[in-house]
């Protein structure tokens, strides 16, 4: 009878565990990238998260069907298996940044995430297939009024990536893709809210003329990379009053 009792309380343990594993695997695990800078996100389990709870990070490089990738990755990156991210192993945020992990922005990755609390560990939550090049997204660029009179005259710097140069500078994404900005200009006398395509192209240094003085105008830029027909947010709104 005691066996009894022990191979029955045994077992009720397992389906509590095994409960708890279900309510605290990981949620909407997923990539989040803007000019490279690339993290991992995720939300926790359907408990209640505890205070004790923690989570650990694995990223992996998805190997392709060609013998070529397949060896390249084996040269590149040994074995086939997934690496623990070091700095996201046992932490309590939803977060974990794969930047460096993610450098090859032409290969296509994984993430996934697991969770402990009292003593039990989920099951893993995988990410989606992240390919850095595909599907990260841009920045506006950095506008700025280097002169205004009868016209306003404006320099316009491309986004920087998340990576350097040996030199310590960050490289502008117009190294990897072709970029073009479109610059919208905004007249306060009519609506704060009504952006008038201006220009587009690839000029760093603009001018647009035929304003009217003593007005208020504003200037926001978008970045656009026609290959994947994809835009960055608008830039910050940078004024001025024409003379």
């Amino acid at each position: 009878m005691l066996c009894y009792h022990s191979l029955l309380f045994a077992a009720i343990l397992v389906l509590e565990n095994q409960d708890l594993q279900d309510l605290i695997k990981p949620q909407k695990v997923e990539f989040r990238s803007l000019n490279f800078n690339s993290t991992l996100h995720w939300q926790p389990g359907r408990a209640r998260e505890a205070r004790d709870t923690v989570y650990f990070v694995q990223y992996k490089v998805a190997t392709g069907c060609l013998l070529t990738s397949f060896l390249l990755f084996l040269h590149r990156y040994g074995q086939s298996t997934w690496q623990n991210k070091d700095d996201c192993w046992g932490i309590q945020h939803h977060v974990c940044d794969l930047t460096n992990e993610t450098f090859d922005i032409q290969e296509p990755y994984y993430g996934r995430v697991k969770a402990a609390s009292a003593g039990v560990y989920s099951d893993w939550s995988l990410s989606c297939r992240f390919t850095p090049w595909r599907e990260t997204m841009i920045g506006p660029p950095t506008v700025t009024v280097v002169h205004s009179n009868k016209s306003i005259m404006l320099k316009l710097q491309a986004p920087r990536s998340a990576y350097k140069r040996k030199r310590g500078s960050k490289i502008p994404m117009t190294n990897y893709y072709d970029l073009l900005y479109q610059v919208f200009i905004i007249n306060n006398l009519l609506d704060e809210q009504h952006r008038v395509l201006v220009y587009e192209g690839k000029d760093k240094v603009i001018t647009i003329e035929d304003l009217r003085p003593g007005v208020s105008y504003c200037i926001v830029a978008k970045t656009y990379m026609p290959m994947l027909d994809r835009s960055s947010a608008y830039s910050n709104r940078q004024c001025t009053v024409l003379q």
